[in-house]
């Protein structure tokens, strides 16, 4: 059984027998066997004559799935193999379309300064955009300025200081019900809290709501399905589904939102409004409801279970970080969350190690180079915060959970610009990055006065990477009472 055919019901770590685990054996294994086949290297196209620009060189892969299954069972090392053999700039082939990979950080930073405007997130409308279409990630240029302008009314400090609040409550009454010792599967549990406090926070009360919940998780399982058509059965065709249930929750609770006078980002989302009066329609609430609700909770688990392991694998760090929560006492603001100086690495190497993001799509518009390639109107291109993040010409032993290399005087996250980007850049950085930086802290910091938590003696998590990431066992932690 996969491990997203259940959630995370609020028995589940009491009966860890309900859940069946997802097995993926002999990963890299796979991947190596993969690439050691003899693929016909050739240009993605011939450049301009006279144009003075390199082709892009790569190779098509298997037939329909290309090189999808290698990104997937081991997606870092398969892009330094790729980036060894053909640079920064190389095409491949994955779910029957060609793209160009840019790996690197001086890729990323010509895609996302995105000098002459060639770059679209159109590129995302080929994964996500049947199933989260028009979220504020999926607009371009003037439209997506507008929408953030917009947006940005419901991300303020004073509206943030209100949230966390809140998640602050709602999270110390949720650990209550936790169990005080034994194992528990923290990723479902943790996906479970972090929708119903997205829920809390973005639409100002918890929805227990089970097909709510199936319907996000389905629409993202959609966005890498190898057959993208409805066929019954399909995971595309319960991620059409998927957005079919969410579009229906979202529009019989908007005209209640557009009359109220709540502080909660729904409401605020239909109320907010620049100087000029420019404000949401109905269609444009529902689709960003539906992105940040994904986005939020999606993305907070992911570096929470992250974090999670790698403190159960180094219980040094997890002293360290529990003494600082242990002295912080009653409910929390923000500025005594930035007090909090232990989990700030800790959180932010969690997130190098684990993007919850690993790759990032965008379209050409027009011609272009990269990096003194060629390459045309209409293609996919694909750039890689993960394997930025694991690149040694930046990283020292990057394999390696070490949150001392984002403090001074080593800052190895400032030796290229580009080189930790979990949140994305340019224009289009994470909207919602202080708001979910935030939450992982302070489940961490009521996870670290409540319990001490273990995984088996060399443990590593198998990461599943059909979407974004999740552990593919549901990360068993062993829970210890304070």
């Amino acid at each position: 059984m996969a491990l997203t055919s259940s959630i995370g019901t609020a028995t589940e770590w009491r009966h860890p027998e309900r859940f069946q685990p997802m097995r993926i054996p002999g990963r890299q294994r796979m991947a190596r066997a993969l690439d050691g086949l003899p693929w016909r290297v050739k240009p993605l196209v011939d450049p301009p004559a006279g144009s003075g620009l390199k082709p892009v060189m790569g190779s098509h892969g298997l037939p329909l799935l290309g090189h999808g299954l290698e990104y997937m069972f081991d997606g870092v090392g398969l892009s330094r193999t790729v980036y060894d053999r053909h640079g920064p700039v190389s095409w491949t082939r994955s779910l029957n379309m060609d793209m160009v990979m840019a790996l690197g950080p001086d890729a990323t930073q010509a895609i996302w300064v995105n000098a002459d405007k060639a770059y679209s997130q159109r590129g995302w409308h080929e994964f996500i955009g049947p199933f989260f279409r028009r979220g504020l990630m999926l607009l371009d240029f003037d439209e997506h300025l507008l929408h953030r302008r917009i947006m940005q009314e419901a991300f303020t400090r004073s509206r943030l200081a209100a949230y966390m609040g809140r998640v602050d409550r709602h999270v110390a009454t949720d650990l209550e019900s936790w169990p005080r010792d034994g194992m528990m599967y923290a990723y479902p549990t943790l996906k479970r809290l972090s929708l119903d406090i997205a829920s809390a926070i973005f639409m100002g009360s918890v929805e227990d709501d089970e097909r709510v919940r199936r319907a996000f998780t389905d629409s993202v399982r959609a966005t890498t399905a190898a057959i993208r058509y409805p066929i019954p059965g399909t995971r595309w065709q319960r991620g059409v589904e998927g957005r079919r249930i969410l579009e229906e929750f979202f529009r019989t609770r908007l005209p209640a939102k557009r009359a109220a006078d709540s502080d909660d980002l729904f409401a605020a989302l239909c109320h907010a409004q620049t100087d000029e009066g420019e404000t949401f329609t109905d269609d444009d609430v529902v689709n960003h409801m539906i992105f940040l609700m994904m986005a939020a909770h999606d993305t907070s688990t992911i570096t929470t279970s992250s974090a999670l392991a790698a403190l159960a694998a180094h219980p040094d760090w997890q002293e360290r970080a529990r003494e600082e929560s242990m002295a912080l006492d009653g409910e929390l603001s923000l500025d005594a969350l930035e007090s909090l100086s232990t989990l700030d690495p800790v959180i932010k190497e969690a997130l190098r190690l684990v993007a919850p993001v690993p790759s990032m799509p965008r379209m050409t518009v027009k011609d272009t180079e990269l990096l003194g390639h060629y390459i045309p109107s209409g293609t996919l291109v694909s750039l890689s915060p993960w394997f930025n993040h694991y690149m040694p010409e930046f990283w020292t032993e990057p394999e390696r959970f070490d949150p001392e290399r984002f403090a001074e005087p080593r800052r190895e996250d400032k030796r290229h610009r580009y080189s930790w980007v979990p949140f994305g850049g340019g224009a289009h950085k994470c909207i919602g990055m202080y708001f979910g930086t935030n939450e992982v802290k302070i489940l961490l910091h009521h996870l670290l006065r409540r319990f001490r938590w273990t995984t088996p003696p060399g443990y590593e998590v198998p990461w599943d990477l059909i979407a974004l990431p999740m552990p593919a066992d549901g990360l068993p932690l062993t829970l210890s009472a304070l």
